[in-house]
């Protein structure tokens, strides 16, 4: 999906500090970095900010991150901690976290500060899978809905949330896997049920087709129903590996 022809956000006056931070955690994603980063140039033209946290990439990733972000900033590697790094030095109001390998279209970010500025806490794009067929169509659109039904939301949505939500519930568990599923576990008890904004990031589909379609969904349910059931986070991210 390319960001080209897509409306940008509207123009307002300069400010000094931004309204939306989005923090980016990045693993050896030279391939795709640059797509997401070119999405959201229209975003940052208008004052916002955008960051990208480096996990120890062994490929050109921290680089094409320097030509396309406001910040660079490198950890251990670990998408809890990435993200938690990056919201610690980001200045905007309310952060927006997306993975390395989603795009966005102009209209996403308008309907997330939308969202935000109707006084909505925290909450969650729709998404869309980037593979062509009627199951990555499907799987996209069962995603969605079970996140409104249960104020669940995964990595691959783009949560957002204001810096008075994010710091009242102690950002981002530090667990190897399921971070989020926590993470919104802990929002929906301090700040309620997220929003849902119904334009779609689009995330790649390549984890679903590697591993195939269902074997993937099967995989992910099994997961969480052990996660609810009290399974270390760390056992879990081996079998997920």
């Amino acid at each position: 999906m390319a960001a080209a022809g897509s409306p940008a956000p509207e123009p307002g006056p300069a400010r000094s500090e931004p309204v939306l931070s989005v923090v980016i955690p990045c693993l050896n994603e030279a391939s795709a970095l640059p797509q997401l980063l070119r999405d959201l140039e229209p975003l940052r033209s208008v004052g916002h900010e955008v960051i990208v946290v480096d996990g120890g990439s062994s490929d050109a990733s921290p680089a094409l991150a320097a030509a396309g972000a406001d910040r660079v900033l490198s950890t251990e590697p670990g998408r809890a901690l990435q993200m938690n790094v990056g919201a610690a030095q980001a200045r905007g109001a309310a952060l927006w976290f997306l993975h390395a390998d989603t795009r966005v279209d102009g209209t996403v970010p308008m309907a997330v500060l939308s969202a935000l500025a109707q006084g909505r806490p925290w909450g969650r794009c729709a998404v869309r899978l980037s593979g062509d067929g009627l199951l990555l169509a499907l799987t996209a659109r069962l995603m969605n809905l079970r996140s409104c039904l249960t104020g669940i939301v995964t990595g691959d949505q783009g949560l957002f949330v204001t810096r008075s939500a994010f710091d009242a519930v102690g950002g981002f568990p530090g667990i190897p896997l399921m971070e989020d599923v926590e993470m919104s576990r802990r929002l929906k008890r301090q700040a309620g049920r997220p929003a849902c904004v119904r334009s779609p990031v689009v995330t790649s589909s390549r984890r679903w087709e590697e591993r195939g379609v269902v074997r993937t969904i099967l995989l992910m349910w099994r997961l969480r129903l052990a996660y609810w059931r009290g399974a270390d986070p760390a056992w879990l991210a081996e079998r997920y590996r």
